[in-house]
């Protein structure tokens, strides 16, 4: 959606979708084992649920304010809704069909997912005593004809629409509610194999199967259950209440949560007309809000978590994390550290050593104090087990967690709660910014002095993602970044005074500047006919002044590489962006990692942190980017960003559609897949040839 010819500019939620359509290409790709796309369905449902409750919720916001949404948005909010729909719906479409072709080759490989209709005797007496032994008791109906009170559907669940009759009288018909309970149990039960046939059903066709054992009371005979699931605005409006504390407020907008506005009822289609007027009469569904015809299934989420069934070819071959060539075998990390600075790159090698750190700190006898900034954590957090004990070891232990890291700041307040209890100093981030920065500080008195250690990254301290998520963490002693981050620190503390910052870029105090100064630089030698360029990878692109920036450098001829994973508001357009080039790499782990790379007149200067080229990371955020001092470690960075921009198996290519177009290899061209490749690089420096 460009709404200004004089600054080309796509809203962000519309490429937002073409980055989710990335995703289902992966779910298509006949080159991705058979169960891992099933798992790429699973994502591009997930990330759509995301969407509808934040993006497509704020929207709608703005439809609700009027004309200043567009002053704000800078376009017709309904416009871009309705761009959005009919983007949703064709995406629905491939969905389906990709599920389709999924289940057909499962089936070439006598692997059956069977619904209710398709059970034989033996499997319908298997589901039967599954269900009475498993699923009856998680069941609890609601009937819908004589309740004065719709019940609240709460996002994230399935529920059956149920219709039940008498073959002999259908006018003597009831409905009724239920919740299919995949959150106390799995989606899938496997059937005894037959020969080398293997069998699947899903937990809806179980209950399907059984319903007339449910509704035993009643003498029907026919039951039609349709699958719906209502996904709400999941905003949390957190007011300014002096009285209440901070996470007392943010507790209670959880629970508001719960009864946020629908934004969006997805429903299987063969569903009566009756009963859907029914439906979204009784949930107060508008016709702006979205109304999506699917198939019989809906959280598809659920698939990421299909049986591993098949042979080995169906996943991923293993890539076991490897050591690191400095840190791997050694006893003490704060000493190697304290002579070089290190990268760790998740996951090609361990989250491990960031608990190994972390331990070595809790027990050295001369290490003071432990600072960390917390967003998301594992579900089981080692890092949080690892501050308890460092307290435990007399250690002075400061974190602070961001209570409004979305969808994680339940398990924020009970992290909390948790290290409160062990005696951590724990601060609820800072008023009006949400604390994004990925940081730790140690302190460890040597010699008479006290030496700063810090770990600064592009990822969350979590070991979870840290399997799945391409993240960069550097390791440093540096007393230019160390004194920094103790600022950094500082100001979280204490926020009435303001630091100045003389090596890191922090937002939101003078990040944004110093990227435009570094920006402006460049211009200005190509103005001057010297070489010139820029080399960055983010996750997004939106802010509109480092856009506008940018269109500025390609004018004047500096080259430009992006390689951006997710949003992407620039437009490439003829005499704004020829100088600009743009990919996208989805693949079998996320890229996360923000790195910044500019020519300088020769003396290149490297940058990595926690920071999107978004207004909400350099203006309503705290964020922190490190410079890159040590030359190995900038050339390393910049080997791995090279042999990414060399991708030709499973990069998009983000054109003025963004249309996703594979760069494909030439007649001679070698394959190269980034990933891999990255994988084989770092592997070569622990095992040189």
């Amino acid at each position: 959606m460009r709404n200004d010819p004089v600054f080309p500019y796509i809203n962000r939620e519309i490429s937002w979708l073409s980055f989710n359509a990335r995703v289902l290409q992966e779910a298509t790709n006949p080159e991705v084992p058979l169960l891992e796309r099933l798992k790429f369905l699973g994502i591009f449902s997930s990330n759509m649920d995301e969407y509808f409750r934040v993006r497509v919720a704020t929207i709608k916001r703005f439809i609700d304010i009027g004309e200043k949404a567009l002053d704000i948005l800078g376009d017709d909010p309904r416009k871009i809704l309705l761009a959005i729909k009919r983007m949703v719906a064709t995406q629905q479409d491939a969905f389906e069909q990709a599920y389709t072709r999924i289940r057909h080759e499962l089936e070439l490989e006598s692997i059956f997912i069977i619904d209710e209709t398709q059970l034989d005797e033996r499997q319908a007496a298997f589901v039967e005593s599954y269900f009475h032994n498993r699923v009856r008791p998680a069941l609890f109906p609601i009937m819908l004809d004589h309740i004065k009170s719709f019940p609240n559907l709460y996002d994230g669940n399935v529920y059956f629409a149920i219709e039940m009759s008498r073959s002999d009288d259908p006018s003597q018909e009831k409905h009724a509610l239920l919740k299919i309970p995949s959150d106390v149990m799995s989606r899938f039960l496997t059937l005894p194999p037959q020969g080398k046939n293997q069998y699947i059903i899903l937990l809806d066709d179980v209950i399907r199967h059984c319903l007339k054992d449910i509704f035993s009371i009643f003498d029907f005979d026919v039951f039609r259950a349709f699958t719906i699931k209502v996904t709400r605005d999941a905003e949390l409006d957190i007011e300014d209440n002096m009285i209440e504390s901070y996470i007392d407020a943010v507790s209670r907008s959880l629970k508001k949560r719960k009864q946020g506005r629908p934004v969006r009822m997805v429903f299987d289609r063969t569903i009566s007309a009756d009963l859907l007027q029914f439906l979204t009469r009784r949930l107060r569904l508008s016709r702006q809000d979205s109304l999506i015809a699917a198939g019989r299934y809906h959280n598809f989420k659920d698939f990421m978590n299909f049986p591993d069934v098949g042979p080995l070819s169906f996943r991923y071959e293993p890539l076991p994390p490897l050591p690191h060539p400095v840190l791997a075998g050694q006893k003490r990390l704060l000493s190697i550290i304290r002579q070089q600075d290190i990268l760790l790159h998740f996951p090609y090698q361990s989250f491990h050593y960031i608990l190994d750190l972390l331990r070595e700190a809790a027990i050295d006898p001369d290490v003071i104090s432990i600072n960390m900034t917390l967003y998301r954590l594992a579900q089981n957090s080692m890092v949080i087990n690892a501050l308890k004990n460092a307290v435990r070891n007399g250690k002075s232990v400061t974190v602070v967690i961001e209570l409004q890291a979305r969808f994680d700041e339940k398990a924020n307040i009970y992290w909390a709660q948790k290290l409160e209890e062990n005696r951590v100093r724990v601060i609820y981030g800072v008023p009006g910014l949400k604390v994004h920065s990925k940081l730790c500080h140690i302190t460890r008195r040597e010699e008479g002095k006290l030496v700063h250690y810090c770990t600064i990254g592009t990822g969350n301290f979590n070991e979870s993602t840290a399997r799945i998520y391409c993240d960069d963490t550097l390791l440093t002693a540096d007393p230019r970044i160390t004194r920094d981050v103790d600022k950094v620190f500082a100001f979280l503390k204490d926020n009435s005074r303001v630091p100045r910052f003389k090596h890191l870029l922090v937002a939101p105090f003078q990040m944004r500047q110093h990227f435009e100064q570094m920006l402006d630089r460049e211009i200005e030698a190509a103005r001057a006919g010297q070489e010139a360029w820029i080399f960055i990878k983010v996750n997004s692109l939106v802010d509109r002044a480092i856009i506008a920036k940018l269109y500025d450098a390609s004018r004047a001829g500096v080259k430009i590489r992006m390689i951006i994973r997710g949003i992407c508001s620039l437009v490439k357009r003829k005499d704004f962006s020829d100088n600009i080039e743009i990919i996208s790499i989805v693949d079998r782990f996320l890229e996360h990692s923000r790195i910044f790379f500019f020519h300088n007149g020769g003396k290149r200067l490297c940058f990595m942190g926690s920071a999107d080229w978004m207004r909400r990371n350099l203006s309503n955020r705290v964020e922190v980017i490190t410079p890159v001092y040590s030359e190995a470690l900038q050339q390393e960075l910049w080997d791995m960003l090279s042999i990414q921009w060399q991708d030709n198996c499973r990069a998009r290519i983000i054109d003025s559609r963004q249309s996703n177009p594979m760069r494909t290899p030439g007649a001679t061209s070698p394959r190269i897949r980034a990933q891999y490749e990255i994988y084989d690089y770092l592997q070569r420096s622990v095992t040189p040839s």
